[in-house]
C-alpha cells in the first residue's frame, strides 16, 4: 500500500481498512492451515471441527474485501500505485479464501482417516511438507505487510521444495497401496491431502507474484520453478 497521504483523509482510511481486512484474512487462512496440519497429526476431533466450522469466517472477510475494493474504485477512482494495490488485494483475497477451502478439505479427509483407523497409515512424513508450506504462507503475508519483494521472491523460489516432498510422498503412498490392498482407501485420502497442501504452496507463490507486482510493477521475469513429478509416476 502507498503510504503517502492523499488530499482526502477518507481515501486513506478506506485503503487502511482494506489493508487491515487483507491482513486479517491472511492471519485466519494461515491459522486454519496450521490447525489442519495439527489435526492431521493428532486426529483431534475438536481441532478438526474448528477448522471445518471456521471456514465461514474467511468467506465473510473475503466478501468484505471485495465490497470495499469495489467501493474504493467507484468512489475514489484510484490511480497508479493505489489502483495496483486495490487490484492486487482482490486477487490475494481470493487466493486466501481458496487456501481456507483446502484447509477445510484436509480436516474433512482427516476425519475419514480417523474413522478408517491409524494402522494402515504408512510411515511417511507429510507433516514436514505441511510445515514448510505453512512457513511459505506466513512469510508471504509478511512480505505483503512490509512491501518486501525480495522476501516474496524467496517464498516464490521455495515452492520447489514442497514439490519435491509431494512427489516423494506420492511415490511412497503408491508403494504402500500396492503392497497392502487394505491401504487403498487410506492412501487415496492421503494423496488428496498431500495435493491440497501442494496447492496451498502454489497459492503462496501466487501471492508472492502479486507482492512482486505491487512493489516492482511487474511479476517475476523468470518462469516459476516447478518440480512436481506426480503426473509422471507410473506406479510403485
Amino acid at each position: 500500500m502507498d503510504n503517502s497521504k492523499h488530499i482526502s483523509s477518507a481515501f486513506d482510511q478506506d485503503l487502511e481498512l482494506l489493508n487491515d481486512l487483507l491482513q486479517e484474512l491472511g492471519l485466519l487462512a494461515s491459522n486454519q492451515f496450521d490447525k489442519a496440519i495439527e489435526g492431521l497429526a493428532t486426529q483431534n476431533d475438536a481441532i478438526l471441527d474448528t477448522v471445518i466450522t471456521g471456514d465461514a469466517a474467511l468467506d465473510k472477510i473475503e466478501a468484505e474485501i471485495h465490497e470495499k475494493a469495489i467501493e474504493i474504485i467507484a468512489i475514489r477512482a484510484p490511480r497508479a500505485q493505489d489502483l495496483r494495490y486495490v487490484l492486487v488485494s482482490l486477487k490475494i483475497a481470493t487466493i486466501l479464501e481458496r487456501m481456507g477451502d483446502y484447509a477445510r478439505n484436509i480436516a474433512n479427509r482427516t476425519r475419514v482417516l480417523s474413522e478408517l483407523g491409524n494402522e494402515n497409515i504408512p510411515g511417511v512424513n507429510i507433516g514436514r511438507m505441511g510445515h514448510v508450506t505453512l512457513e511459505m504462507v506466513r512469510d508471504v503475508m509478511l512480505s505483503l505487510k512490509h512491501n518486501d519483494a525480495e522476501m516474496a521472491l524467496k517464498v516464490w523460489s521455495r515452492d520447489v521444495e514442497v514439490d519435491h516432498m509431494h512427489t516423494a510422498f506420492y511415490k511412497e503412498v503408491l508403494a504402500s497401496m500396492s503392497r497392502n490392498p487394505n491401504m487403498v482407501a487410506t492412501g487415496a485420502h492421503l494423496l488428496f491431502i498431500a495435493k491440497n497442501i501442494e496447492r496451498i504452496g502454489d497459492y503462496a507463490t501466487g501471492i508472492a507474484e502479486q507482492v512482486h507486482f505491487l512493489v516492482r510493477g511487474h511479476v517475476p521475469e523468470e518462469d516459476r520453478p516447478k518440480a512436481d513429478r506426480t503426473s509422471r509416476v507410473l506406479g510403485a
